[in-house]
């Protein structure tokens, strides 16, 4: 029976965690969402490919599929499934062996699966009916994660506003060593910023973070494959560990931290209960005190303390830190338009011109804006905050000649606006010889022509005629003319000629008056 074929990116994930961070199948499995008997032969096709990790930096997606999955040499055979639950039910009795079970498998269906794969699929089939588990947690494997249930007040002295903050709770497996701490929100950007912080706590990196299924760190929540955010997994390849949410309503799957949360509740939150703060510092202050006295508590029912138990056996099984903390990055996909331009927080950044239209990923940092296709990193932008400059164009980026850019120039742009009328080609014309390069104005362009459809050619016509006439030749003011009904009306009967600034450049800000029994006030920037 044909699998599934799983994502590259899937792949490379498994690839990783197994060479570089060396976990086991069953633990590659659940921190990507596949079963254990696909992790296994994501990494024999490795094998017989010959692939090593680190991958080769060129090496692209299409390559590595090629690889891994080249083109059948003939026809699949049909091969006659074992029934499994015969074979559970056999296994049960007496010297009877999954060997013995196989050969007799084989004695019925000669042409039936070899051993190994009998072997491994009877485990993966007998895993979906075994409803419990035993946990035994190894030194320094796991970190258990989440916030507690009850917030603490801060007091803003000024206003005298109360905020509710947020309390992370991170507790080790083993010695349930216990780091917490209060965050405004519980958003993505303070989630990735308590685990950096709680990996400075504690010295080092374990090699598996168990979170409950928030919505922050997880994208789609499901009992068996749940999605991590893109953020949460490149912070997990940056500390080199995995990410194994636990599964919803599977309260032994995060047993630890929910005892964790409890003790900090307990030891910490109900001794600031008559506590007033003012800052989130002076809180955090509090809650580190507080913090070592519960590390330093005796153990009720056996000896040692946690750190103890800590210093003994999780932090010589911890990995190093890195030598930076993570830096924080927002993900997100998009589709670059007809200007080879993609859009990230109002700004706009190229791609090679053979991209546009296609889907890419961005990732967003404080300073930089990088754009990957199929897993290869295609551009690299300092991100931009200067408002007058929103455009980030890369001279390699462009095309030769525009005929190869999708057949959209700056003529055919001008001849398709003259259709309209010579008012719509002249304020098409004005907005790209504003740019620096033409391909800039695009995106403006194609918005003021959309408005023909919603309007009425004619009508943008006369609006148009208008934007020029008191100097504002932009979207911006062309959508408030059509809106307001204005191109219907005489131009001297409601605009002043002298109520408008006209900046030479069009990228800036303009603002005109319109008189109708009233002066309004209407913002008129590029879009």
């Amino acid at each position: 029976m044909a699998r599934k074929r799983i994502s590259m990116r899937k792949i490379k994930e498994v690839l990783r965690l197994r060479f570089e961070v060396g976990l086991t199948y069953d633990a590659i499995g659940h921190s990507c969402n596949i079963g254990h008997t696909t992790v296994g032969e994501c990494l024999r096709r490795a094998k017989a490919a010959g692939l090593t990790w680190p991958l080769p930096e060129d090496m692209d997606d299409a390559s590595l599929e090629r690889l891994l999955y080249p083109p059948p040499p003939g026809p699949a055979i049909n091969r006659p499934m074992p029934d499994w639950e015969y074979v559970h039910k056999e296994r049960k009795k007496k010297g009877v062996t999954l060997f013995l079970l196989w050969q007799e498998y084989k004695e019925t269906y000669p042409d039936g699966y070899e051993y190994s794969w009998f072997c491994r699929n009877y485990k993966e089939w007998s895993g979906t009916i075994d409803v419990a588990m035993r946990f035994n947690h190894k030194a320094g494997e796991k970190l258990f994660v989440d916030y507690a249930g009850h917030t603490i007040p801060i007091i803003d002295k000024t206003t005298g506003e109360i905020q509710q903050v947020q309390i992370f709770v991170a507790t080790l497996g083993t010695s349930n060593y216990t780091y917490a701490e209060a965050t405004w929100t519980q958003s993505l950007p303070d989630w990735i910023g308590s685990h950096t912080r709680a990996f400075t706590f504690l010295g080092g990196v374990p090699e598996i973070i168990v979170p409950d299924n928030l919505k922050t760190g997880v994208d789609k929540s499901c009992k068996y494959e749940p999605d991590l955010n893109p953020t949460y997994q490149d912070m997990a390849f940056h500390y080199r560990c995995a990410v194994i949410p636990a599964r919803i309503r599977s309260p032994k799957d995060k047993a630890k931290v929910e005892t964790g949360v409890k003790t900090v509740e307990q030891w910490i939150l109900a001794r600031l209960r008559n506590m007033t703060f003012f800052t989130l510092t002076d809180l955090n202050k509090t809650i580190r005190k507080l913090l070592e006295d519960l590390n330093n508590r005796s153990f009720q029912k056996m000896s040692g303390t946690r750190r103890s138990l800590f210093e003994e056996l999780d932090r010589p099984a911890l990995k190093p830190l890195p030598f930076e903390p993570y830096t924080y990055a927002e993900w997100k996909k998009a589709r670059p338009h007809i200007d080879y331009h993609i859009e990230a927080h109002g700004f706009y950044y190229s791609v090679p011109y053979q991209l546009a239209k296609k889907e890419v990923e961005v990732r967003i940092t404080q300073h930089t804006v990088e754009i990957f296709y199929k897993g290869k990193r295609v551009a690299s932008h300092q991100r931009s905050y200067n408002l007058s400059k929103r455009y980030s164009t890369a001279r390699e980026h462009m095309p030769t000649c525009h005929q190869k850019y999708l057949d959209w120039t700056p003529d055919r742009i001008s001849k398709w606006a003259s259709k309209t009328g010579g008012a719509t080609a002249q304020t098409i014309n004005i907005v790209m010889k504003t740019r620096a390069h033409p391909q800039q104005g695009f995106r403006t362009c194609m918005g003021i022509m959309s408005l023909g459809k919603e309007y009425g050619q004619e009508r943008l016509e006369a609006a148009c005629s208008r934007a020029l006439t008191i100097g504002s030749p932009s979207y911006k003011s062309i959508q408030a003319i059509l809106k307001k009904g204005l191109d219907r009306l005489p131009l001297q009967k409601e605009v002043h000629q002298t109520s408008f600034i006209h900046h030479a450049n069009i990228r800036g800000p303009e603002y005109y008056h319109i008189t109708k029994g009233e002066n309004n006030h209407v913002d008129s920037p590029d879009h």
